[in-house]
């Protein structure tokens, strides 16, 4: 095994993105974001993926230095395309300019089309934190072939499509970043890799029977993701696509959309001010009486305390210049 320092391989990474034809500006971008996405545990999102983004640059799925094109403004809502470009890019600067219209308007609905891969959702949800606001983003993937099975059915009919809910409080970020399938693909592939086996009830092979083998989502006869929750789960999925895929315009994975080896997202994203529907002050007093209630519940027989976070045993400090449990 190789161990690098995150800023060694962040030069690493970006000398390969320039390589491959991006600007300096862009290749900062998505290095910083994919090795932050290392960094905060979620390795399916990592420098991972470079392997995969090379190869779609070189087969013209991937069209480096595109930027995030407003098709769309009127007041509260703004629709962005983000011409097959890279979706750090692209997320970013589509939430960057719905920010700055919440800040003023207090409530924008943004939508975000045609954009390769945008990564780690919670990146979005902690760009609004940042401003002090709530965001919810729902997202779907169009073009590349299904992975996650409907509850009740054996055969593949969404992608992982995540779901992020983010919020500013007194004592720091409340963020939810989940797939929704049992685990996201990526985590597949990185058990794959390391000859692991994925936790139960996360996969069917092509049968339809319950596996435990990741392989299965990557050679014939191909068996698929499950969905969380049994219908829970395969509900958000079905919204995911009808919000992200169907209002955005970027389209469904419904087969009459165009199949590729390309990975498109399209994002929903509601952005909001708190501050123009209650008062601060009683706001942070809520939250924090709410956090402090839920955190003081007793611990059961497999936990040291209740808290959601995914922990590491030290911390590294992301290329955004924020602490993350390592």
């Amino acid at each position: 095994m190789i161990t690098l320092k995150p800023q060694k391989l962040k030069s690493i990474i970006q000398a390969i993105l320039q390589k491959a034809g991006s600007e300096p500006l862009e290749a900062e971008i998505v290095s910083d974001h994919l090795l932050e996405a290392n960094l905060v545990g979620h390795d399916s999102h990592g420098v991972g993926m470079i392997p995969t983004y090379i190869r779609n640059l070189k087969a013209g799925l991937l069209k480096a230095n595109q930027h995030a094109r407003l098709v769309k403004d009127e007041g509260s809502i703004m629709m962005f395309d983000g011409q097959q470009g890279y979706g750090q890019v692209q997320a970013k600067e589509a939430m960057a300019a719905a920010i700055q219209r919440c800040q003023a308007m207090g409530l924008v609905l943004m939508t975000l089309r045609n954009s390769h891969h945008i990564g780690r959702i919670g990146s979005y949800g902690e760009q609004g934190i940042e401003a002090g606001l709530v965001s919810l983003h729902f997202v779907n993937v169009r073009g590349h072939k299904p992975i996650v099975a409907p509850f009740g059915g054996k055969e593949s009919r969404f992608i992982t499509n995540p779901i992020c809910i983010a919020m500013p409080s007194p004592s720091g970020p409340i963020l939810l970043d989940m797939a929704t399938s049992k685990i996201a693909m990526g985590k597949a592939r990185v058990a794959m890799l390391k000859g692991e086996q994925v936790l139960e009830g996360a996969l069917i092979d092509a049968e339809g029977l319950p596996t435990t083998e990741p392989q299965v989502l990557f050679k014939e006869p191909l068996g698929a993701l499950l969905p969380f929750g049994e219908h829970k789960g395969y509900g958000l999925a079905l919204f995911c696509e009808l919000l992200a895929g169907g209002l955005s315009g970027g389209g469904t994975i419904q087969p009459e959309n165009e199949r590729s080896s390309g990975v498109y997202n399209n994002m929903f994203s509601l952005i909001i001010d708190p501050k123009k529907l209650v008062d601060e002050t009683w706001l942070s007093h809520e939250v924090m009486g709410l956090i402090n209630y839920v955190k003081a519940s007793q611990p059961d027989a497999k936990t040291d305390r209740v808290d959601c976070r995914r922990t590491r045993a030290r911390s590294e400090k992301s290329p955004s210049g924020r602490y993350f449990a390592r």
